[in-house]
């Protein structure tokens, strides 16, 4: 067998190992994310916070393509982002606006339920956000916004 070959082989004997003890959970929960088609980012390019965002979207199997503007003003107007509600970067994936720091269990609830809304954001840079720290007992609102959900309401409260 090649080195490349066994090398290959012990990883996907290890991955499935991996995912059939504890990591199946997580896979299963992120499991088709690339069925709502590419997630289209605008955010600033000397923006660390948001690239790390970026980062963390592409490890939770989202298929992604980056906008680097100075200019983030712009998609925020054009979405109808209530200016309450603005961050530092805007995601757009099937129809739906995803602006800031929002958590991928959000993301993932909006795709599945498909409310009657605009969006979903979590407003300002909160610490411990996705791409902010990452930190699971970070305590945040993520607000809907648009539709149904008028200027705001409560989608998810992450950290509880």
């Amino acid at each position: 067998m090649k080195p490349i070959t066994t090398l290959l082989a012990f990883a996907l004997a290890n991955g499935l190992a991996f995912f059939g003890s504890v990591g199946m959970a997580h896979a299963d929960s992120h499991a088709g994310m690339m069925d709502h088609g590419t997630m289209h980012v605008t955010k600033s390019p000397t923006c660390g916070c948001c690239g790390a965002w970026v980062t963390l979207a592409r490890e939770e199997g989202y298929d992604i393509e980056v906008t680097d503007t100075r200019d983030v003003t712009r998609i925020k107007l054009d979405n109808d982002v209530p200016g309450a509600m603005w961050a530092c970067h805007t995601a757009i994936i099937d129809g739906y606006v995803v602006e800031g720091h929002v958590p991928f269990v959000a993301i993932a609830k909006l795709l599945k339920e498909r409310p009657e809304i605009t969006g979903i954001a979590v407003p300002g840079m909160p610490g411990g956000s996705p791409g902010m720290g990452n930190d699971p007992t970070a305590r945040y609102d993520v607000m809907a916004f648009g539709g149904d959900a008028g200027k705001g309401a409560v989608f998810h409260r992450a950290g509880l």
